[in-house]
């Protein structure tokens, strides 16, 4: 019987980053076991941590007398076996905290919540708390309560009303909620707690879960479609692997409406018929609520879902439901990767080229390579879906790492729209605002007479891009980050979108006293505001952060435009992906060169796929589509490709100039992040990261930097970076491990040492 837990503490510093023992007193050892969460003593003193238990033995490492676990949070394991093997590998993989890594798999619930009690003392517990309702439980048979009625005085009608409906309720087996029953028109509560202490009845709680889709669940089951050849050919490779439970990867390419989702609903179909279950990752929040809709109405209620618009309550229950068995198909963003699903059978990762699949700050993971973990873990597929993968995993289909599945063609047989690009350097503009061509204007008019829809895209939120004095040049800028202030014109505020700062618009300039405060640039706001100038009878609905930051804000956007209470959708990339609409038949990019005037060598290919994929939101039905890009940028490759849907010439001549110029998917990248509050010591510290890195580089690793941050000033923070391209550098882990070990002992002077494996940007 084990005597010692090896206990995870949340105290994330690197001196803390390992398993410290601690003795199992006697009436615990059924309880303190490997994946529960437990408070211990830590430190000098008596201070109260959360931990995890991530192993169990009979012999302890440290030589004096071990401190006792205090307290066992979970009556049984919420991390199983494969999610603590996980936590480790995460950590090890991302140069995170191993208490990070567990925290990152589990929901905000059941994270440390620290209390003050009245005699000064602290006690930890969880954040979250389980949901009840009070259920009234008859006691008796039906004609003893009716024997209880008669025997009641004749003006107790409270009490004889109540004995009444107990018999009722006795007779049908009924167990009604009190909250149903105590009002002004039933029982007030005194009366059913009278009824309690008289032994009549028992008021129970109960556990319910907070469920975020419930509606969905009674809806019609929709039945399997017939698959079209391509759909087919891709599931007769699939399935199969499912079946012999083979770790393998699928690259699955299919034109924008061939037909995906119909092919991941049969192969999760298929796994289920086999006793397992399946995971589903998709990139937004915004696809949610139609991809849940399809997984829904297929599997109902054998469906939890996961994201970060849910309630913590919600997010809690769905991951209870999924931890106790209670789900068997997963339906999530990113940190759904980290679901308590037992027994995968096959996981999905739908738009697999979405940078949001990649976590911004510790543990810096991407949720493919977490799938393709789980899938080695239980012997099961990956499925990546995409109509522009992104180059690293094409190649990887190319070179047969992954096994390539194409599907070319709609589903419906239908063409893929046409591409009308407008040069907006010689076109003529709206006189408004400039942001319209007069062909965009035009086929906009055109749909409004036809009673049709369209979308339309800007890549960028707010009103304006920044406030300028024509007088001095001055520009407002946030005083936090070095980064020029948005005009919302909604709340009359300038707002930075880094670190939410937040001022009142200036109608005289700080710097030299002018009144000449001018606006520029464009955001959706203002093309909203121009929308309504020029086309005053259209309904313009807006989808970008401000307009869904309410909870449920995408899902109530896109349900009016389903049920044509807008004819334009205006939005930023949110609106690119996944959108299925059968009345829109145009889709106008208002500015295509918005992403390629980025440094960043992912550029061209996040531009074509941004175009690609915004493209495929029209026609995707019975009535013919049509795409209006506006550029300045014409010529460029990737918009003339993203023209024609041509991915794969895009492919081979974005991988000719990668192979050129040295980058992923031909090297490897690591990337370094220094910050701190004073210039100077950001810029020191990065220096002698560069100079100990250089020892242990071999000839062949190349190293860029160190450089300023693309954005050098950040909340308040001044950072510098190091990116390191390599092929094969056997001692380059060993070198960052020990790196992260003597930095992270100096963040106590507020130094902050950022790891990024495989970044997808050096901006």
């Amino acid at each position: 019987m084990a005597t010692v837990a090896k206990v995870v503490v949340d105290v994330p510093t690197m001196q803390t980053n390992q398993p410290y023992d601690y003795a199992i007193p006697a009436d615990m050892v059924d309880q303190a076991v490997p994946g529960v969460r437990v408070v211990v003593s830590f430190g000098k003193g008596t201070r109260e941590v959360m931990g995890v238990i991530v192993a169990t033995t009979d012999q302890q490492d440290f030589d004096g007398e071990l401190k006792p676990v205090l307290r066992v949070l979970d009556d049984h394991p919420i991390l199983d076996a494969e999610l603590l093997a996980l936590s480790r590998w995460l950590a090890d993989d991302t140069f995170a905290f191993w208490i990070t890594c567990l925290q990152a798999m589990l929901p905000s619930a059941l994270h440390a919540d620290t209390k003050w009690l009245a005699n000064g003392a602290k006690t930890v517990g969880s954040r979250g708390h389980v949901a009840t309702e009070d259920f009234i439980v008859p006691l008796l048979a039906p004609d003893e309560y009716t024997t209880l009625a008669e025997q009641q005085r004749r003006n107790a009608t409270r009490r004889i009303k109540l004995l009444t409906a107990l018999a009722q309720w006795a007779a049908s087996h009924d167990e009604p909620r009190l909250h149903a029953v105590v009002g002004p028109d039933s029982f007030d509560r005194a009366t059913v707690t009278a009824g309690a202490k008289q032994g009549w009845l028992r008021i129970e709680s109960r556990e319910f879960y907070r469920r975020p889709y419930a509606q969905l669940d009674a809806q019609a089951r929709t039945q399997p479609l017939t698959p079209t050849p391509q759909q087919q050919r891709a599931l007769d490779a699939l399935i199969p692997a499912i079946t012999a439970e083979q770790d393998r990867t699928f690259l699955l390419e299919g034109v924008t409406g061939s037909g995906k989702t119909e092919v991941y609903l049969q192969a999760i179909a298929a796994t289920l018929a086999r006793g397992r279950n399946a995971l589903m990752l998709i990139p937004e929040i915004a696809l949610t609520p139609q991809m849940v809709r399809n997984v829904k109405g297929r599997f109902g209620a054998d469906v939890a879902v996961l994201h970060s618009a849910l309630s913590d309550g919600e997010r809690f229950d769905e991951w209870r439901r999924i931890e106790r068995g209670e789900a068997r198909v997963v339906v999530g963003a990113r940190s759904a990767a980290f679901a308590p699903l037992t027994n995968i059978g096959l996981l999905i990762m739908d738009e697999e080229h979405e940078t949001s699949y990649k976590q911004d700050d510790a543990p810096r993971y991407h949720a493919r390579d977490v799938l393709q973990w789980r899938g080695a873990y239980n012997h099961a597929p990956v499925l990546l879906g995409s109509a522009t993968p992104s180059l690293e995993s094409r190649a990887r289909a190319a070179k047969g790492v992954y096994t390539y599945l194409l599907m070319p063609e709609r589903a419906n047989q239908r063409p893929l729209p046409p591409v009308q690009v407008v040069d907006m350097r010689s076109a003529q503009l709206d006189s408004a605002s400039g942001d319209f061509s007069t062909v965009l204007l035009n086929a906009l008019r055109t749909r409004l007479d036809r009673h049709e829809q369209s979308v339309l895209m800007l890549n960028r939120r707010g009103f304006s891009s920044f406030v300028m004095c024509r007088e001095c040049g001055y520009v407002a800028k946030c005083p936090n980050c070095d980064i020029s202030l948005t005009l919302h014109l909604d709340s009359h505020t300038l707002r930075c979108h880094y670190c939410g700062h937040e001022e009142a618009v200036p109608t005289v300039c700080p710097s030299c006293g002018s009144r000449r405060i001018r606006y520029y640039g464009t955001g959706t706001e203002k093309v909203e505001q121009t929308l309504h100038q020029i086309l005053p009878e259209a309904r313009v609905l807006r989808m970008d952060v401000d307009t869904t930051r309410r909870k449920g804000g995408h899902a109530k956007i896109l349900k009016a435009f389903g049920q044509h209470q807008a004819d334009i959708l205006l939005g930023t990339q949110m609106i690119a992906k996944g959108l299925d609409f059968p009345d829109v038949t145009l889709v106008g990019v208002i500015n295509a060169d918005t992403s390629l005037g980025l440094p960043d060598f992912r550029a061209s290919e996040r531009t074509f796929q941004l175009l690609t994929q915004v493209s495929g939101r029209a026609g995707r039905a019975d009535k013919a589509g049509a795409v209006i890009v506006q550029t300045y940028n014409p010529d460029h490759y990737a918009i003339q490709l993203a023209r024609h849907h041509d991915y794969e010439r895009f492919f081979v001549t974005e991988m000719g100039i990668r192979h050129r110029s040295g980058y992923p998917p031909y090297y490897f990248t690591f990337k370094l992040t220094v910050s701190h509050p004073e210039d100077r010591l950001a810029a020191k510290a990065i220096y002698q990261l560069a100079a100990e890195l250089k020892q242990s580089l071999s000839d062949q690793a190349v190293m860029l930097g160190p450089t300023r941050g693309a954005i050098a000033r950040l909340k308040r923070r001044y950072y510098y970076q190091i990116v390191i391209k390599y092929k094969k550098e056997p001692q380059l882990h060993e070198t960052l491990e020990r790196l992260l070990t003597t930095t992270q002992v100096g963040s106590r002077n507020v130094f902050q040492i950022a790891f990024d494996r495989e970044p997808l940007s050096f901006v």
